[in-house]
């Protein structure tokens, strides 16, 4: 994932509403969401080159979703891919939280990156690059390639907009979530971050949707977990020139506790 939104504990109805983009380069090869054959209490799609995955539900009631933290000048050449973080952590028979104090441990080998975790119970926030690992507090939060709440134009505009798509009468709009998941809007230079890598590829990289000759988002994902655990989640994926229509998976999961 390059932008995760979500609100946390702010309706009645629901205890997780979460709204993500995943960004990519167009050549990389990718599976949309399945039931992993290997792994087959793992829903998520895939990375077909280093077989991993952005962000994935298991079977019990548990997820997790990862960005990367955009540093160019911190890269290590011939680190292992942080895709393989989420499935690891989702087929472990520790718990969640134990999972994660085990990687604030031993993430050195990985380029910088932040994983959101869900236990059934409680949603965690991990940073690499801080090694913080926080319980998130009720409210509605945004996550793009830097920290948690980073103020970011997208991650602002991205929050505002989730709120207001939420509604203070708690019915879920599904259809306006995955409108702001779409949105293309660019940012002026002056509301910009300066992550390394250039003016041009900031402002290509500000939208909440990107497109470019060769990079973009690939893939939107909305996810809602009600007061009972059970999980709904869609997965939109679109071709290359994002001018074809998306297609669909939708799957629900309901952990027995």
């Amino acid at each position: 994932m390059c932008l995760i939104l979500f609100a946390y504990d702010t309706i009645p109805e629901y205890r997780l509403i979460l709204a993500a983009n995943r960004d990519e380069f167009y050549s990389r090869k990718t599976a949309s969401m399945h039931y992993w054959n290997d792994r087959p209490a793992i829903l998520a799609g895939r990375d077909i080159e280093a077989g991993g995955t952005w962000f994935g539900i298991h079977e019990s009631g548990t997820f997790a979703a990862l960005t990367n933290y955009r540093d160019p000048a911190s890269m290590k050449t011939g680190a292992p891919s942080r895709g393989h973080i989420i499935p690891g952590i989702l087929d472990s028979e520790k718990p969640v939280k134990e999972s994660l104090e085990e990687l604030k441990s031993d993430c050195s080998g990985f380029n910088g990156f932040n994983l959101l975790a869900w236990d059934r119970e409680n949603l965690y926030w991990f940073s690499s690059v801080t090694r913080d690992l926080r319980t998130i507090e009720p409210g509605i939060h945004g996550l793009s390639n830097h920290l948690l709440n980073t103020e970011w134009p997208k991650v602002q505009k991205g929050r505002s907009e989730l709120g207001r798509a939420i509604g203070q009468d708690g019915r879920i709009r599904r259809e306006r979530i995955f409108d702001i998941l779409k949105d293309t809007t660019r940012f002026g230079d002056e509301h910009l971050p300066d992550t390394g890598v250039g003016p041009e590829c900031e402002r290509i990289l500000s939208p909440i949707f990107i497109t470019s000759d060769t990079y973009g988002t690939r893939s939107s994902t909305l996810l809602m977990v009600d007061n009972t655990g059970r999980m709904d989640v869609t997965e939109r994926s679109y071709e290359t020139d994002n001018t074809n229509p998306f297609t669909e998976n939708r799957f629900q999961v309901s952990p027995s506790f």
